[in-house]
């Protein structure tokens, strides 16, 4: 007798970029490259809620998370994993609409191959004063900025995740000096040292560029403030990858507006869009990327799916799933 399917339910949102949405022509690409556990599923594709509340009466699996998301336990009986297509989560903080039941992962591991080739653009960019020589091209003055070679320098890298570790291997790449920063300390590939948050403080005067990677917790909130922004050297660069409460833009203007740092390159923002009379638009050396950095923009959903379906093996088979976010930390 053949096993009975697996309901899945997709839920798409239309105000989201056509990047993030799954379609049914990239779900079906998806179980092409997967057909023998693809064979195992009855999925539905829904907008914006448009079938959410039928689906949810017979899915094991959801991938996207729903707008709507109270009362889950009695909306999706049979519910047992949800997935979303983000690797951040904090949209979606507090959990306290999570069923404890209920498995709940992200997307990590999307991100970092185009992290690690945003930031060897990034690291370039700041060290060769390119902000500084552009802002001097749109207004016609001619002035020879030289800079040495990169290697040797150092980045700090604040998180140590799919993003950080992309962050970690550019930096490598490049010739800097790795110091990785992280919650728990522990030593990651392509770092030359990795320290516990707690010494945060003493390792900002060694850098040289300091990457913002760490997701956005109550922890993380303006993890960059005012005072540690001070303990940089003015010759270091900021480069945010994160999310943008993780430091204080504010602070992070007035230095530059002072020449106390020599550049940043923000791919984040609050709100975005950024809108149009933000003071930092017009800040000096300051790049503004509109968070674009770590999502590939032709094959974003096809590496996201073939991540899922790695994990919807380990499912069938009973084994733990791989990027549970942990509801006390957050992600």
């Amino acid at each position: 007798m053949a096993a009975k399917k697996i309901r899945v339910h997709i839920e798409n949102a239309h105000h989201k970029p056509e990047l993030f949405r799954i379609t049914q022509e990239r779900w079906d690409a998806a179980c092409a490259r997967h057909r023998r556990l693809a064979s195992r599923l009855n999925a539905s594709i829904g907008w914006n809620g448009d079938i959410l509340d039928d689906a949810l009466k017979q899915a094991e699996i959801v991938i996207g998370v729903p707008a709507r998301r109270e009362r889950l336990t009695e909306r999706a009986p049979r519910l047992k994993w949800l997935h979303a297509t983000s690797a951040g989560v904090d949209s979606y903080l507090p959990l306290d609409w999570l069923p404890r039941r209920l498995a709940f992962t992200n997307n990590r591991g999307a991100h970092g191959v185009k992290a690690e080739q945003y930031l060897r653009m990034a690291f370039t960019l700041l060290h060769t004063r390119m902000p500084e020589i552009i802002a001097n091209q749109r207004a016609h003055r001619w002035q020879e900025l030289f800079s040495p070679s990169i290697a040797g320098k150092t980045a700090l890298i604040i998180g140590l995740g799919d993003l950080g570790q992309g962050a970690a291997r550019a930096a490598r790449q490049l010739g800097l000096e790795v110091i990785g920063v992280s919650r728990s300390g522990k030593k990651v590939p392509h770092a030359d040292e990795v320290h516990r948050i707690t010494a945060l403080d003493r390792l900002l005067p060694r850098a040289d560029f300091v990457v913002m990677a760490v997701p956005l917790t109550p922890e993380t909130r303006n993890l960059l403030d005012r005072a540690r922004l001070d303990l940089m050297k003015p010759t270091a660069g900021v480069i945010n990858i994160a999310r943008a409460p993780v430091a204080d833009y504010d602070a992070l203007r007035d230095k530059l507006a002072r020449g106390e740092l020599a550049g940043a390159v923000l791919d984040v923002m609050d709100p975005e869009p950024l809108p149009p009379e933000s003071p930092l638009w017009d800040t000096p050396n300051l790049v503004i990327t509109p968070h674009i950095s770590c999502d590939d923009g032709e094959h974003y959903i096809d590496i996201t799916l073939d991540l899922w379906f790695e994990n919807l093996a380990r499912f069938l088979k009973g084994k733990p799933l791989r990027n549970r976010v942990d509801p006390r930390r957050g992600y």
